[in-house]
């Protein structure tokens, strides 16, 4: 039962959010618990039990940690097995058949002879990637001394396991939602809990969802016809239909994963739970480093926190910045440092998303692409002082954002091939029989859509851009909604209703479209 169907929009979310407002607030977070794992069993059946076990698993060892005395062996022991065994189940549940696979080929191409070997065949539980990070994180926290270990299970069950969050995230932190859970001390101020419970919230909330519904449904689904036909069928086609291919992933990609996000951050609100936010205007990016800090954010920030400041602060990396700036001097130290601390963070990334060549060859094209970014920067700075040309100007902010879109769309389209030798090719058909022709003589209308499906399509895409611009400018469009009158919210909210039903793909001609990322 995914965020986009009807049974959970018309039935389960708001059933479940009536119910919980009926009961009091004591029994609010037992309640919301039991709904998030009835979610979670709807979804994985029997696999709920992994969840549990890593909920019980996670409470027990956070309380032991903190009863270690601070800097102590058993304390650093009791950290170190509990994310072991963290990264070690999902590392068992989702990557031992791609183990397999790849040591069957290397002793085929080192030897000549297959392994005898088999895959076996695991049922991976949803949203395994997004709750383990998030245990993790929070394990961490605990042996820093940054937070307490919860003494409520029942608040650390809906850390890890809170419903909105369970097919796509985003990946919360400790510190970011669960102070916010039924029964916190932090709320116990009742103004606070009346805000986030009142009625302009939950119209907020659902205009959200809306939303969201109308970046999946009229833009993304329609664009996974075109994109299952050219990734599918990518050796029938060359040059700019394989740009086509690049860019219309892209587009599908933010349309769903933003659509989505817009869907859970509103089923949130409905429960007083505010997330954190997953996206900020990525395409408005100047450079590949910025688009990753508006890209996904969550995990951006996790893998910041957690990957990224420990690596650089570690005493390898600094005794190496301090030979570094001796022997060679900043530059070079400033470089060196950069790929000891982004080396791990970005083949983390690739591997997250799946065990696929692709996924780390990704994670490698943003590595590469930063270190030339780190290595670059003074060569741009010079650029910039000698020329005198304003690097915030119009006409290099243009040819950047245009770099940094051909850099997404290229990334994109080796995340989104069917392997990275299928990724490969269309990255090099991309330059043969380039013909901009095909854009208006009709080959578009061979991929499944007709007319009326673009012209949906490019309409949809317009006004996600145009509602970005406006947040790129400081816009808030819940200060603005707040502020009109009766007559004009009632129209705003039966716009987005009416323009869901007829331009929503759906019914007739059109297949469902599972999750983009419930498979992460």
């Amino acid at each position: 039962m995914g965020y986009n169907e009807i049974l959970y929009l018309a039935v389960f979310l708001p059933l479940a959010a009536v119910l919980y407002r009926l009961l009091p607030e004591a029994a609010g977070k037992y309640f919301l618990l039991a709904v998030s794992w009835f979610y979670f069993y709807l979804n994985s059946g029997k696999l709920l039990l992994i969840l549990i076990a890593a909920t019980v698993f996670v409470y027990i060892m956070a309380g032991l940690i903190q009863k270690a005395a601070p800097k102590s062996a058993g304390r650093k022991a009791a950290m170190g097995i509990t994310v072991g065994a963290l990264f070690g189940m999902l590392i068992g549940l989702k990557y031992t058949g791609f183990f397999i696979r790849t040591a069957s080929q290397v002793s085929l191409s080192l030897f000549g002879s297959d392994l005898p070997l088999a895959a076996p065949k695991i049922l991976v539980p949803v949203g395994i990637s997004y709750y383990t990070l998030e245990a993790a994180g929070y394990i961490l926290e605990v042996y820093w001394g940054r937070t307490a270990a919860e003494k409520s299970f029942c608040r650390v069950g809906l850390f890890l396991g809170f419903f909105p969050q369970t097919l796509e995230g985003p990946i919360a932190r400790w510190q970011d939602t669960a102070m916010q859970f039924p029964g916190s001390r932090h709320l116990k101020d009742t103004k606070e809990r009346s805000a986030a419970m009142s009625p302009e919230t939950v119209i907020m909330a659902c205009l959200r969802i809306l939303w969201g519904m109308c970046k999946k449904l009229i833009v993304a689904d329609r664009l996974n016809t075109v994109v299952h036909e050219l990734y599918t069928n990518y050796a029938s086609y060359d040059g700019v239909m394989i740009a086509v291919a690049a860019v219309t992933y892209a587009l599908q990609l933010y349309m769903e994963f933003s659509g989505m996000m817009d869907v859970v951050i509103g089923s949130a609100r409905l429960f007083g739970i505010r997330l954190p936010e997953n996206f900020r205007q990525p395409f408005f990016a100047q450079t590949a480093s910025e688009f990753w800090r508006r890209w996904h954010i969550t995990l951006g920030v996790w893998l910041k926190t957690y990957v990224f400041y420990p690596v650089t602060t570690s005493r390898t990396v600094m005794k190496w910045n301090r030979f570094a700036r001796k022997k060679w001097g900043r530059y070079a130290a400033k470089v060196g440092t950069s790929f000891l601390a982004l080396a791990p963070v970005w083949l983390f990334n690739g591997l997250w998303h799946g065990p696929q060549w692709n996924y780390i060859f990704y994670g490698i094209y943003y590595l590469v692409i930063l270190m030339i970014e780190v290595i670059l920067e003074p060569v741009k700075k010079a650029f910039y002082t000698r020329t005198g040309i304003r690097s915030k100007g119009a006409v290099p902010s243009a040819l950047r954002l245009v770099r940094t879109w051909l850099i997404i769309f290229t990334g994109e389209m080796f995340f989104r091939a069917d392997g990275l030798r299928a990724g490969l090719a269309m990255f090099r058909r991309m330059f043969q029989n380039f013909g901009l022709q095909r854009l208006w003589d009709g080959t578009l209308l061979d991929l499944g859509l007709s007319r009326a499906d673009w012209a949906a399509v490019t309409a949809g895409t317009a006004a996600v851009l145009a509602a970005d611009l406006l947040r790129e400018k400081g816009f808030s469009f819940s200060a603005w909604y707040q502020k009109r009158r009766l007559p004009v919210r009632w129209c705003v909210c039966y716009t987005l209703i009416f323009v869901l039903i007829i331009f929503g793909a759906y019914g007739s001609g059109y297949q469902p479209v599972d999750l983009i990322y419930k498979g992460f």
